[in-house]
């Protein structure tokens, strides 16, 4: 007896056109979301590792001059971006109150202000494109069931028009259906995991620009505005 091997690349092939319209989307889908993973890894690796090299100059350092002179050392630094923020808003106010026109407590607020707007920046640069994740986690299994139900629906239609309700003409038909749902989970999951694995990192950056944002302004009142 002759056994007929289908695999699912056959299956995708005799799909319907809506069935393989869905396919190529959920493709494509997985296909950003696994581009935008190893692309936020790497981003999360890099500023992870210039993190802590700028933190090692920034507190080794002598004097804030000499860590503004080096900053182009770390880029990709999150924390190197929110220190030079901090730092030229520092000198606007050297330059100012040198001047006569500002004044202490306004100074402190406006360096607190161009911190908090550096950090925001930052954590809002590392979070782009993480959306697309959580969207493909929700929908991609959705999208699949649409697939699947429609080339079931097909599927009976030919049951109708042939007369044959045989597992043998039937079989075939779900199984094509059956791959959107299938594509549709492959998409899903590894997106659901990355959002989630993200998130977490995320929060951790967050905690480590608030901290050293708080160690930065308790470091220019301390040394800068005393009076």
């Amino acid at each position: 007896m002759k056994v007929v091997k289908t695999d699912a690349w056959d299956l995708i092939l005799h799909a319907g056109p809506v069935v393989k319209l869905v396919l190529l989307i959920l493709i494509l889908f997985s296909i950003y979301s696994w581009a935008i993973i190893l692309t936020k890894k790497l981003q999360l690796t890099k500023i992870s590792l210039m993190n802590s090299r700028f933190l090692e100059q920034f507190w080794q350092a002598p004097n804030l001059d000499s860590v503004f002179l080096d900053i182009d050392r770390y880029s990709g630094s999150t924390l190197a971006s929110v220190f030079k923020a901090g730092y030229m808003e520092l000198q606007k106010i050297a330059d100012d109150k040198a001047s006569g026109a500002s004044g202490t407590g306004g100074g402190v607020e406006n360096i607190q202000r161009a911190l908090t707007k550096a950090a925001d920046s930052e954590v809002s640069s590392m979070e782009g494109r993480t959306a697309f994740l959580a969207t493909v986690a929700s929908t991609g299994p959705f999208i699949g069931l649409f697939g699947t139900v429609w080339g079931i629906m097909a599927a009976f239609q030919n049951i109708g028009a042939t007369g044959a309700a045989s597992l043998a003409t039937v079989a075939p038909g779900i199984s094509e259906a059956l791959i959107a749902t299938a594509i549709g989970l492959a998409a899903a999951i590894p997106a659901a995991v990355g959002y989630n694995y993200f998130v977490g990192k995320f929060k951790k950056q967050d905690l480590e620009i608030n901290n050293f944002v708080s160690d930065f302004l308790n470091l220019i009142k301390r040394n800068f505005f005393r009076d």
